[in-house]
């Protein structure tokens, strides 16, 4: 009995292009062929093929199934790595699960990190406030990611919010002065109610130049530069204290 290329690929439920790539491996030798040229293949075939499409399903590549010749017991440290790796991408996916359910229970947006989008659902961030926190995210330690999160769980609303927002990028001295100094309430507020914003970074060195070069750049993409100068007068108020 013999069957041809594309009949012995619908037995081992793989394709004519993977029997083919299996030939020019050397992972399946040439069949003999009909006396009209065609390719007729056996048992044997059969056999080995079932056997490769098996090993590819389990997850070894198909340089280790070369490798491994007619071997019918695959190395144990090879079951063990592949299934090392399994287990890895069931966490992975668990967490991404977890995450969807995150984002399609409490309507969080998918740019921010799963412990912070739920917060931070229903804030009215502007863009650029948006942005800020979305970077700030990646490049803050845990406790300030934490402190991050319970901001936006509990921000207070403040006049002055609306008018940063929409403070044009010619506003004079006078009332970049004027706003920063009506700000300063507000921020004294948010920093003795989450202390843990303002610590510094305890990990490897050049982390804090890392966040607050992050958070400049940031800051000279999105806002303004009337926007920048208040922030700059807002921290000079606070140093003076």
């Amino acid at each position: 009995m013999s069957w041809s290329t594309r009949e012995l690929a619908e037995l081992a439920g793989t394709t004519l292009r993977a029997v083919r790539h299996y030939h020019e491996l050397g992972l399946l030798p040439e069949p003999e062929r009909r006396a009209n040229g065609y390719k007729q293949y056996g048992v044997r075939d059969l056999l080995r093929l079932l056997r490769i499409t098996r090993l590819v399903g389990l997850g070894f590549s198909l340089a280790q199934i070369a490798a491994m010749g007619e071997d019918e017991h695959p190395p144990a440290e090879a079951l063990r790595a592949i299934d090392a790796e399994l287990a890895a991408t069931i966490e992975r996916l668990h967490s991404v699960r977890v995450e969807l359910g995150l984002i399609l229970g409490n309507h969080a947006p998918v740019d921010l990190p799963s412990e912070v989008g739920p917060a931070a659902d229903g804030v009215a961030l502007s863009d650029a406030d948006r942005a800020l926190v979305t970077v700030m995210t990646r490049v803050v330690g845990s406790h300030r990611l934490a402190a991050y999160t319970e901001l936006l769980r509990s921000v207070p609303t403040d006049p002055t919010d609306a008018e940063f927002d929409a403070l044009p990028a010619d506003a004079d001295p006078a009332a970049r002065q004027d706003l920063a100094a009506r700000m300063l309430p507000h921020i004294r507020r948010i920093r003795a109610q989450h202390p843990l914003l303002m610590t510094r970074a305890t990990g490897a060195r050049g982390e804090e130049r890392r966040v607050n070069e992050t958070a400049a750049a940031v800051m000279a993409e999105f806002y303004n530069p009337a926007q920048r100068d208040v922030i700059r007068r807002v921290s000079e108020l606070l140093r003076d204290e």
